[in-house]
């Protein structure tokens, strides 16, 4: 194939993958072993042969999950949106990282502008921002911040013989804080899980007793980290009274908004859920999450502490690489990264920031919380369905109630495996009160309330089958054919 031919070819099979997306199921289901038969992944061919290769991309995209189906809810990400994905293809064939400016010169100024939009709109005042690759990235580096503020020493010296730190997190919180106390040498006993109420958001008179307790033992209380939309129930934890412990025992107070943080482009949603966001520590917030830029976009922002990046992550001789820009201001990004090598993931968000702006994104969260109304509404009038707890904001936690004899648990397990594998729907599983959901989030604009009223359509008819072979089973037929 001649090389002017390849994006042509490869333009017409993404064109026909996308205008497919929404049609047949979600996914060509195959267990492992019969899909590694299908790809032939052993087989030695293709080298430097075009048709080949592309063989073997129309065989990914033939098995892929088509995460932009109306079927996929099973993740807090979906099918991404178009100018994501230009931004995704430019950064892919000029293929540059964003860590210097000599070598990414419009991006580090588009990811500076963006990171002073953001900081403007969540009201952090002389603060700093990076994007990240995720929050689980984020929320270690915030929770470094706050270890080297109150430790500046730190850096250098470690932890040795230093008045024990901890922090404090929601009992549900995502389990990357657990990874960010393992990696930053706290212990995991040393980050203390604080209790929820039937709400699921964290108890702040129980968090007051643990905060007492670790100070009278002689530790030092360093950082509490506010959950912006548990990951399974969607409770947002609350921040004023936080803010009012902060100011008592001076912790650092960071907001975990991976999922729920998106309320920010919406005033009214912003000022039910996330009251106060303004006074926080740290903040951050994934666009490839309810926002739909294609995966990795985040960003992780600081109030009143426009050098704690430079501080907290510079380390090293870093001349070879490094430019100091004018008036101290800081010219590569990489130097305040953890990374030497850094994606360029501000031009997707910068594109869909321009393309939809603040009010279509504000809208898009809004309409979003509405389906969910909408879900639950579905739920409570369908004999089979239960919701499991009440909706606390964007998730949908329920599941089907077969008859008493029959266990729930294992039942609503084997539900969702028939979905999967027929292809019909993905739903995502999680535990409240150690029973079993299953939780339906909507973060794709191809979902309207007629797909959800199909998806739970589809739950019920599963669960009806299930039935019918349960009762075939534990009821067979007597009758003899003569």
């Amino acid at each position: 194939m001649e090389q002017d031919k390849i994006f042509e070819r490869l333009l017409q099979i993404i064109t026909r993958y996308h205008q497919q997306r929404e049609t047949g199921p979600f996914v060509e289901y195959l267990d492992p072993s019969d899909l590694r038969r299908v790809l032939h992944l052993e087989e030695d061919r293709g080298l430097g042969n075009w048709e080949e290769l592309f063989t073997w991309v129309e065989l990914y995209l033939a098995h892929a999950v088509k995460t932009g189906h109306p079927g996929y809810v099973n993740r807090m990400w979906s099918g991404a949106n178009l100018p994501s994905v230009i931004g995704e293809m430019i950064t892919a064939i000029t293929n540059t990282s964003a860590c210097t400016y000599e070598t990414a010169p419009v991006s580090t100024l588009m990811e500076k502008y963006l990171l002073r939009t953001m900081l403007e709109l969540v009201g952090f005042d002389h603060g700093t921002g990076q994007m990240t690759t995720g929050s689980s990235n984020a929320n270690m580096i915030a929770m470094m911040a706050a270890r080297n503020s109150v430790y500046p020493e730190a850096k250098q010296r470690g932890l040795f013989g230093r008045q024990e730190l901890f922090a404090f997190v929601n009992a549900d919180a995502h389990y990357s804080m657990d990874r960010a106390a393992n990696i930053l040498g706290l212990g995991a006993e040393h980050l203390i899980k604080v209790p929820v109420d039937d709400h699921g958001r964290l108890i702040v008179p129980a968090l007051e007793q643990r905060l007492a307790e670790v100070t009278a033992s002689g530790g030092l209380p360093f950082f509490v980290a506010a959950t912006a939309g548990t990951t399974v129930r969607g409770s947002y934890d609350p921040l004023p009274p936080l803010l009012t412990l902060r100011d008592r025992y001076n912790f650092w107070l960071h907001v975990d908004g991976a999922w729920g943080g998106a309320v920010i482009f919406s005033d009214r949603l912003r000022q039910q859920y996330l009251p106060d966001l303004e006074q926080a520590d740290s903040f951050t917030l994934d666009f490839h999450k309810m926002l739909g830029t294609a995966l990795m976009c985040n960003v992780l922002l600081f109030n009143h502490r426009p050098d704690i990046l430079r501080e907290v992550c510079s380390a090293g001789d870093e001349s070879y690489i490094f430019r100091e820009g004018e008036d101290g201001e800081i010219r590569d990004l990489g130097t305040q990264s953890l990374q030497c090598g850094r994606r360029v993931d501000s031009l997707k968000w910068f594109l869909d920031w321009k393309f939809y702006g603040q009010a279509g994104l504000a809208e898009r969260v809004e309409n979003y919380l509405e389906l969910c109304q909408y879900a639950e509404e579905q739920v409570h009038q369908a004999n089979e369905l239960e919701m499991v707890v009440p909706r606390e904001s964007f998730n949908i936690c329920f599941r089907f109630r077969p008859p008493a004899d029959i266990p729930v648990e294992p039942f609503n397990l084997e539900l969702r495996e028939r979905m999967h594998r027929t292809g019909r729907s993905l739903v995502g599983t999680g535990f409240v009160n150690n029973q079993l959901v299953l939780r339906l989030l909507i973060t794709n604009i191809t979902i309207g309330k007629p797909q959800i009223d199909d998806f739970f359509q589809a739950v019920i008819a599963t669960g009806r089958e299930l039935l019918a072979e349960s009762n075939s089973r534990n009821h067979p037929s007597t009758t003899r054919q003569a």
